[in-house]
C-alpha cells in the first residue's frame, strides 16, 4: 500500500516447562504450514530460535522477531504456556499483539499429547490485565492449525491499522468554518493514540499555492485529470488551477511528513477558500483520497482519522459523507419498497459536494458547487466532482473525541442501493438496518457530528476489534441494534 504499512507478524510459540516442548514445536510448525498454504508467506515470520518457557527465552525471541522486521506479534500457546514470560513478551514488543491457542488434536493422544492451552488462555488473559497490556484475542481463540491460521489472517487488517496509527500525521489547514462547531474536537486523544497533528493557517496554504504558479509539472497533471474525467470534464478551464493545488498538497505532504510515515489531511474548503483560490478543492480531495491519502472536508480532523482507519482496514479507497437527507416518500415507494428489505426509516442519502473518488462513482462529471454558488459567483465554485456512488456493501463508521476528550465510535453495516438519486454532488442512497433507531439513540444521543466515514465492503468485525484495542467499550463503542434489542435510552413503550 502507498500510505500504510505492510504487515509482518512474528509467530512465537510458548510452552510451560512441565509440558513436552515438542507439543508447541510441532503445533507451531503445523500452524505456519497451514497459514502459508491458505494465505502465502509474505505476512508471517516463524520465530525459530526457541520455544518461550522463561524470561531468557522471551528476550531471545523478542530480539529475533525485531531483527526480522516484524511489526506485529502472535503469541501462540502450543500448550498451557508460561503466563509470566509470554505476557512479558507482549508487554515489551513495540507493536500490536494477538494471542491464540492450540486445540487438542485427537482422542487417541490425551496423555502425553494433551496441551491444556484452553486453560492457559485464561491465565494469559489474567496476566495481560495485571500488566495493563493490550492484546487482540479472537472471539474463540482456541483452534486447529487451520483455524488459528484464519485467526491470524483476521488480525492482519487490525495490526496494519494499529501499527499505522503510531506513525500517522494529520495535516490540517485552518479552523473549522463558521457554524461548523460539530467538526471541532479536542486533539488530546490524537496524542493518546500516538497520532501527530500539524495545524496550519489557510494563509500558509495559500502562500504555498502561489509559489506553485507556473510549475512545470502542471501540464502533465492536467493530462492525468483529463484522462480520468473523460466525457465528464465539464469545466476544463479550471483544471490548471486544480493541478497546481494538487501539486501544492503533494509537495506539502513530503515536506512536512517529518518523522511520520503516513499522512492524512483535514482540509479547508469554504467559505473564503473559493474567493481566494478561485475554485473549490473537492476534485483534488477526491484524487488524493484515491491515491491513499485521505482528505476530509471542513477541517474535520477526526473525520480524516476515521477515513485513514477505513483505508488501512479495507485496503481500498474510502470517502467521508454527510449523513445528509431523508429519502422522499415517493422515491421510497417507487424504487425501494418491495424491491429491497428495508423500511423507509432504514434509508437516507449520504452526500458531499464532490470529494468521493471517481473510482467509487457510477459515473462522474466536473461541475460547479451548487450550494456555494447560491451565495458566491458561480465561476469561483468550480471544481466539484458529481455522481452517484457505486452500489454495494458499505461500512458507515466514525471514531470521535467528545468535548471532554473521551473517545467514542460507531460502526454500522449497510449498502448503497442501486437507485438513482436524482440529486447533485457525490451522493448515494444508503440503507442500514434499523437506521432510524440508530440515528436517534446513537448519532443524536451521543452527539456525533454529521460526517461519517465510508469503507466499501463490510469491515465491521475488524473495526470493532480495533476500537476495542484502543480502549473503547460499552456504549462508547456503538452499533446499529437489531429490532427488539433496545438501546439504553430507547423508550420501551414507544
Amino acid at each position: 500500500m502507498f500510505n500504510a504499512p505492510d504487515v509482518k507478524i512474528g509467530i512465537v510459540a510458548v510452552s510451560r516447562d512441565c509440558f513436552p516442548e515438542s507439543l508447541s514445536v510441532n503445533r507451531r510448525k503445523a500452524l505456519v504450514e497451514a497459514y502459508k498454504a491458505q494465505y502465502g508467506e509474505d505476512t508471517i515470520y516463524e520465530c525459530p530460535i526457541c520455544i518461550v518457557e522463561s524470561e531468557i527465552h522471551m528476550t531471545q525471541a523478542l530480539a529475533d522477531i525485531e531483527a526480522a522486521g516484524c511489526n506485529a506479534l502472535c503469541v501462540y500457546l502450543g500448550n498451557f504456556g508460561p503466563e509470566i514470560s509470554e505476557t512479558m513478551l507482549a508487554q515489551r514488543f513495540n507493536g500490536p499483539v494477538m494471542f491464540c491457542a492450540a486445540a487438542e488434536e485427537t482422542q487417541d493422544n490425551l496423555h502425553q499429547g494433551r496441551g491444556d492451552a484452553y486453560c492457559g488462555m485464561l491465565n494469559a488473559s489474567y496476566n495481560l490485565k495485571l500488566r495493563g497490556v493490550k492484546a487482540y484475542i479472537p472471539e474463540y481463540p482456541v483452534g486447529t492449525a487451520a483455524e488459528c491460521a484464519t485467526m491470524i489472517n483476521e488480525f492482519v487488517p487490525i495490526a496494519r491499522t494499529l501499527a499505522a496509527l503510531k506513525s500517522l500525521k494529520i495535516i490540517g489547514f485552518g479552523p473549522r468554518p463558521l457554524n461548523f462547531m460539530a467538526c471541532n474536537a479536542p486533539i488530546q486523544q490524537l496524542f493518546n493514540l500516538g497520532v501527530e497533528i500539524e495545524e496550519n493557517s489557510e494563509l500558509d496554504l495559500f502562500e504555498a499555492f502561489k509559489k506553485h504558479d507556473g510549475d512545470e509539472r502542471i501540464p502533465a497533471k492536467v493530462k492525468e485529470m483529463e484522462e480520468e474525467l473523460g466525457a465528464g470534464n465539464m469545466k476544463p478551464e479550471i483544471l490548471p488551477k486544480l493541478a497546481q493545488y494538487e501539486l501544492t498538497l503533494l509537495d506539502w505532504v513530503e515536506a512536512h511528513r517529518g518523522c511520520c510515515k503516513y499522512v492524512a489531511i483535514a482540509g479547508k474548503c469554504w467559505p473564503a477558500f473559493q474567493t481566494q483560490f478561485g475554485f473549490v478543492p473537492c476534485y483534488v480531495n477526491s484524487r488524493l483520497t484515491g491515491m491513499g491519502i485521505p482528505v476530509s472536508c471542513e477541517v474535520d480532523i477526526y473525520g480524516a482519522l476515521s477515513e485513514f482507519i477505513g483505508y488501512c482496514v479495507s485496503e481500498d479507497i474510502v470517502t467521508l459523507l454527510d449523513i445528509n437527507n431523508s429519502v422522499p416518500a415517493d422515491m421510497y415507494k417507487e424504487s425501494i419498497e418491495g424491491k429491497f428489505p428495508y423500511k423507509h426509516t432504514d434509508t437516507f442519502m449520504g452526500f458531499h459536494c464532490g470529494n468521493t473518488c471517481s473510482k467509487k462513482l457510477s459515473a462522474c462529471s466536473m461541475k460547479y458547487q451548487m450550494i456555494m454558488a447560491r451565495s458566491l459567483p458561480e465561476e469561483v465554485t468550480q471544481g466539484t466532482l458529481e455522481g452517484d456512488i457505486v452500489p454495494g456493501d458499505i461500512t458507515f463508521f466514525r471514531l470521535q473525541s467528545t468535548a471532554d476528550a473521551k473517545l467514542r465510535a460507531y460502526i454500522a453495516h449497510g449498502e448503497v442501493l442501486p437507485v438513482a438519486t436524482r440529486s447533485f454532488g457525490a451522493i448515494g442512497i444508503f440503507a442500514i438496518p434499523e437506521m432510524g433507531r440508530f440515528y436517534r439513540h446513537v448519532l443524536i444521543e451521543k452527539n456525533y457530528p454529521h460526517h461519517g466515514a465510508v469503507a466499501f465492503g463490510h469491515h465491521g468485525k475488524a473495526l470493532f476489534e480495533i476500537f476495542k484495542y484502543l480502549g473503547l467499550e460499552g456504549m462508547d463503542l456503538a452499533y446499529n441494534h437489531p429490532a427488539g434489542d433496545l438501546y439504553p435510552t430507547e423508550n420501551p413503550f414507544a
